[in-house]
């Protein structure tokens, strides 16, 4: 199975192309970023010696413990970034450096071209209070503050008259749908509305970009689903930069543009829920998404095949975005092959057996075979 092209930093091709056609800026920059935890750690990343050694006989050798290895991608303006990996991967210290929470042993970062890594503790504080907000798995909110004061708390920090902040968390409060809850404590919520107030005490600073880190692990599979939901709502109407980390690849593929795929500190995939699904890059990935329904995940682009003589003006026309899931029931209405059509030219064509291939994991290129 073919793998995704890259460039040297390791971001998908198709991706770089999308990005500059339809000229989408970068909001966060990051190049060959390194973190290394233990005694003298900043010689690691610059040790040709040790950065092609595991984790474990780097921590054998030096006592370090490298928690991200050279990592680089792009996030771009308006895009949902999905981190994703097992337990240790190292994908929470990779967002807790994005804005120096973590700082980083090596590497570039730059926001909106700004060098993150060169900044004061002014520069700091303002990208922390203003431009990018993070939204954690334990809520932290402040058990004696009511709803509204809870969510207008980042505004009275940034020094906002009471009456502005309060009136911009109670904005804040409604987008959420916490109206009605606004002079409850936190103790009085459940924890998907805890959730929310949490999420709407980040909106309330208006931020650039933001970050999630794990926000609905300790969450009911319902309310989790809610609170994905919620989020596509918010980014559907908003177009907000996000952020997000998650082990769970279910909700990876819900909510990410494109998903960065960690393993020991390194991304070992970088690429659309498409690309992941369709093109694994190793036996690592391929086992990650080996259940996923790939007719919910992969595209009609992927599974259509030329259109013979007619079948260019026959048939029930598609989108090449279109679900192989949703174009199995057009076919199967209509009883003959599909159109995918784009700007009113045919693409190709999807039959039966071509999304039946797609569903069961056999490429085009091993049919033709």
């Amino acid at each position: 199975m073919a793998t995704v092209a890259t460039d040297a930093s390791g971001i998908s091709e198709s991706q770089n192309a999308a990005a500059a056609e339809d000229g989408r800026d970068v909001v966060f920059s990051v190049r060959d970023l390194w973190k290394v935890f233990g005694p003298k750690a900043e010689r690691v990343p610059g040790d040709a010696s040790l950065t092609g050694l595991s984790a474990d006989e780097v921590r054998e050798r030096t006592g370090c413990t490298p928690a991200v290895r050279e990592v680089s991608f792009d996030v771009h303006k308006g895009e949902v970034f999905v981190v994703m990996g097992l337990s240790g991967s190292g994908k929470s210290t990779l967002v807790r450096c994005l804005t120096r929470l973590i700082e980083p042993t090596g590497g570039k970062l730059e926001i909106d071209g700004e060098d993150v890594l060169a900044m004061d503790k002014s520069a700091l504080r303002d990208l922390r209070r203003h431009r990018a907000s993070m939204v954690f798995q334990h809520f932290g909110l402040l058990p004696h503050r009511t709803v509204l004061d809870n969510v207008a708390y980042g505004l009275e920090i940034q020094g906002m008259g009471k009456a502005e902040r309060r009136a911009r968390a109670q904005e804040m409060v409604d987008k959420v749908g916490l109206s009605g809850l606004e002079k409850r404590r936190p103790g009085q919520l459940s924890g998907g509305q805890q959730q929310r107030v949490g999420l709407a005490r980040a909106l309330a600073v208006d931020p650039e970009v933001l970050l999630f880190d794990e926000p609905f692990s300790a969450l009911d599979p319902l309310i989790r689903r809610d609170m994905q939901e919620e989020v596509v709502r918010l980014h559907r109407e908003e177009g907000r930069t996000m952020v997000f980390i998650t082990h769970d690849l279910s909700e990876a593929l819900l909510l990410g543009d494109r998903i960065a795929l960690m393993r020991d500190g390194e991304i070992v995939q970088l690429g659309t829920p498409e690309e992941i699904v369709g093109s694994p890059a190793d036996d690592y990935v391929r086992d990650f998404v080996r259940d996923v329904p790939r007719e919910q995940v992969l595209t009609v682009r992927r599974a259509m095949r030329p259109a013979e003589a007619g079948e260019a003006d026959e048939g029930p026309a598609l989108a090449p975005d279109t679900l192989v899931g949703h174009a199995i029931e057009a076919v199967a209405r209509s009883g003959g092959a599909a159109r995918v059509v784009e700007n009113g030219r045919c693409l190709g064509v999807v039959d039966h057996a071509c999304l039946l291939n797609v569903v069961a994991g056999i490429e085009r290129e091993e049919v033709a075979a």
